[in-house]
């Protein structure tokens, strides 16, 4: 196991869809800041990120369904963002990168209105109060979002954890941001929505969850005007 994820930690170091800044404090603005459509992909689609994207289930299936979207998957594990690296140059998808880097640091790689949304696809609930500050739906990180987003873009959460989401709602009321759907049980017969891909896409924890007859929370919603 061990001498495998050396093996892999050395690939992933000379896949070119994969950008793995080196940590500098303070932290500087990363060149392709502002700069990833045409600097990184060569296009002038527009930027997708899903943040946690573990081995980049999501972020690949995603970029497979829309070909004229980039699609950037952030993660701080290496060995995740492996996988799906390696996935997206096995299959020739040119609209896929990785970027290592925590969540909290997106600012510096990101310019104003250059993301058209963001997927939070079964986030670390970090369930302790004191840490609810970390939370990717926390006030804190939705003004990073609201940084870097286009106006109206979607920011989207699918989670299995009821505190999770029932705190974004929360979040989402408090600071009057507009929740466009939302449902308690994405699978169930009750739920109405019929968002693109959401019930199709699953991760590898979400087939899990479902096996176990968990219910899967899934919101959408947009920023306040005021914080973009």
């Amino acid at each position: 196991m061990a001498k495998n994820k050396l093996t892999r930690f050395r690939e992933i170091n000379s896949f070119p869809n994969v950008i793995q800044p080196h940590d500098k404090y303070p932290v500087p603005d990363y060149f392709l800041k502002g700069k990833w459509a045409g600097g990184h992909f060569g296009n002038s689609f527009p930027v997708i990120l899903e943040l946690g994207c573990g081995k980049g289930e999501y972020t690949l299936e995603l970029a497979r369904n829309n070909p004229q979207k980039n699609f950037i998957g952030i993660d701080i594990k290496g060995e995740r963002l492996w996988r799906g690296a390696k996935t997206a140059m096995e299959e020739g998808l040119p609209n896929v990168a990785f970027l290592r880097i925590q969540a909290e640091r997106i600012n510096h790689f990101f310019a104003p209105g250059e993301v058209s949304g963001i997927w939070l696809t079964f986030p670390d609930p970090q369930p302790r109060k004191p840490r609810q500050r970390k939370r990717l739906t926390s006030p804190a990180f939705l003004e990073r979002y609201g940084k870097i987003l286009t106006r109206k873009s979607p920011i989207h959460l699918k989670t299995d954890n009821r505190d999770l989401f029932e705190y974004t709602l929360q979040v989402i009321r408090q600071n009057k941001h507009r929740l466009l759907v939302h449902t308690y049980n994405l699978y169930g017969e009750e739920s109405q929505i019929y968002e693109p891909l959401v019930k199709e896409i699953q991760t590898y924890y979400e087939k899990i969850y479902l096996a176990q007859d968990l219910p899967i929370h899934y919101l959408k919603f947009v920023l306040n005007p005021e914080m973009i």
